[in-house]
């Protein structure tokens, strides 16, 4: 599992983890939004009224209402990210990596009113009688790059299981099981059963779901994290202060928080960004696709307000709540991951200044230390081994203790470059556990007890996860049968259902962070022809925009 971990860490380093690859994502929406003289500020009231239906007429072509298509959209991208995403971001890049999130998404509102307006424009009509449409269409019949096209298509395939599958049951599963000990098997098999009586039903039962659920359970998670942001009111103008206050300095460490550059925080920011409002990735335009609507534009326009209902809105919630309860930066009991967990040789005390700092060079990739290469002796659960320290989730990992399934372990463990072998012994996983700092659905679980429901506040966010994920999960499996479709045809449809519903339940059980790792990876392979392909039709899209912005102020 570390060598997996390893190897796609190391693929995503240089493309989504990349500073070029953030570069070409925010310079695109950039790009665009001066382009369009600034679209997302212009057409934003012009925009809601689209999607509240005045201007909706039955009889244009289309499987989905503007409403509709923007909550299959948005149950497609407020999912994680929006909980276990923006969690992640702060963990690595500390608050400032909220602002980075933030300027993704008001320049990403941009990018995804173009990249919808394309796809919709040359979307077609399958040989079932329904619409498929994105950015493979447009790649195609404009750009005539069927090759773009194809590539497009099977990173769409690929996302789907990287972005709206393994990442999404397994933040539930893990989500529940740490809230009710729900094991986490049993949480996948109950959901891959419901997701496949869904995504069965095909563009229209996701749509009647999505439009039910994406209202009831924004509405149900904002008055949460209100609660607890009503909770800790004295501490919101500090959390905004640590947005925007650091964004050009790093974040120093405090707490168990071993600090972050400015490099890390922007990179993760504008990484996880895109993970959470997908603006960029051509993802929703698949579902914006079906919409009824005889002017593309106007569908774009309904897009543009997803980045801020994702991310501008959902997530900077969900961000000063980690920030202002404090959450952020301690440390809890917990089991350790496996790919999150390093064993330093030397002895370093996080209550001695100069080793703390030496231990967080090497966190933040300034200064490596040694790493511990030999065997761990265990006897009672109780590490014997001297001289080594142990991290765990980028900070000093403290109480730590070995066991297999609930008993202490008595052996030795293999440790090969910092890297822990952990055996499993009479089927009973061998692992660690101690107190660490907490990342993804974990770390927003404990921030949402700091508030006026006290523990009861944990259940908050696997009721959240178990809405927001599902959702998101069902809307993917319609982006990949439409690639599926583009590619192979309407037969080869129920085929790719079943592998995903049978990916879908074996990520409920896989390790977290080889899941991430992964999602980072096909959401770069996704985005970068997309990206490409947006840039080369710039003229096209303004031409198409003031065109149909004259058209609507002649009627107004």
């Amino acid at each position: 599992m570390q060598e997996l971990n390893n190897i796609l860490s190391l693929i995503d380093s240089h493309f989504g983890g990349s500073q070029w690859f953030v570069f070409l994502l925010l310079g695109t929406g950039l790009f665009f939004t001066v382009y369009l003289r600034f679209p997302q500020v212009r057409f934003f009231r012009h925009a809601l009224k689209v999607v509240s239906g005045k201007y909706d007429n039955k009889h244009d072509i289309g499987d989905t209402s503007h409403f509709q298509a923007l909550s299959t959209a948005l149950s497609g991208t407020v999912g994680t990210g929006n909980i276990a995403g923006v969690a992640l971001a702060i963990h690595l890049g500390g608050p400032s990596a909220l602002f980075w999130m933030l300027m993704t998404a008001f320049l990403g509102m941009t990018t995804k009113m173009v990249e919808v307006t394309l796809s919709h424009k040359y979307r077609e009509q399958t040989e079932d009688g329904t619409i498929s449409g994105g950015p493979m269409y447009y790649m195609k019949h404009r750009l005539h790059m069927p090759w773009l096209a194809a590539l497009f298509a099977v990173a769409t395939i690929f996302s789907s299981f990287g972005t709206g599958c393994l990442p999404q049951i397994n933040s539930i599963s893990n989500a529940m099981f740490s809230s009710f000990g729900i094991r986490h098997y049993i949480t996948g098999a109950i959901l891959a059963v419901l997701l496949a009586l869904i995504v069965i039903g095909g563009i229209k039962r996701i749509a009647l779901v999505s439009e039910r659920l994406i209202p009831f359970m924004s509405v149900l998670y904002i008055m949460g994290a209100v609660s607890v942001l009503a909770y800790n009111y004295d501490n919101i103008l500090p959390a905004f202060g640590a947005v925007f206050g650091n964004i050009f300095s790093g974040t120093a460490a405090s707490g168990g928080f071993l600090g972050a550059t400015v490099v890390w925080a922007f990179n993760r920011g504008v990484n996880r960004g895109l993970f959470s409002n997908e603006a960029g990735q051509g993802s929703a335009p698949i579902a914006h696709a079906a919409a009824k609507a005889e002017e593309p534009v106007s569908e774009g326009m309904v897009a543009l307000l997803e980045p801020f209902i994702d991310t501008i809105v959902i997530c900077l919630i969900t961000g000063l709540v980690l920030i202002s309860s404090g959450a952020w930066m301690e440390k809890y009991d917990n089991q350790f991951q496996q790919a999150d967990t390093v064993v330093l040789s030397g002895t370093y005390q996080e209550k001695i200044p100069e080793q703390k700092a030496l231990v967080s060079g090497h966190i933040l990739g300034k200064q490596p230390l040694p790493l511990f290469t030999g065997t761990l002796q265990v006897e009672d659960g109780k590490i014997l081994t001297t001289g080594i320290t142990i991290l765990h989730a980028r900070s000093f990992a403290e109480d730590v203790r070995v066991k297999s399934g609930k008993e202490s372990y008595t052996g030795s463990l293999a440790v090969q470059n910092g890297n822990v072998a952990l055996p499993v012994l009479k089927d009973k996983q061998v692992y660690l556990t101690g107190k660490s700092l907490l990342h993804s659905a974990p770390l927003s679980t404990e921030a949402f007890k700091k508030g006026f429901f006290g523990d009861w506040g944990q259940y908050i966010i696997p009721f959240s996860l178990l809405l927001f994920a599902f959702t998101t999960a069902v809307a993917w499996s319609y982006y990949g049968d439409r690639a599926v479709t583009y590619l192979w045809g309407s037969k080869y449809v129920r085929a790719y259902h079943i592998i995903y519903v049978a990916g879908f339940f074996l990520a409920s059980f896989t390790d977290t962070t080889i899941v991430w790792a992964f999602s980072g990876v096909t959401v770069a392979l996704m985005t970068l022809p997309n990206l490409i392909g947006i840039l080369i039709l710039h003229k096209e899209v303004k031409n198409s925009v003031d065109s149909y912005w004259k058209r609507v102020r002649g009627k107004l």
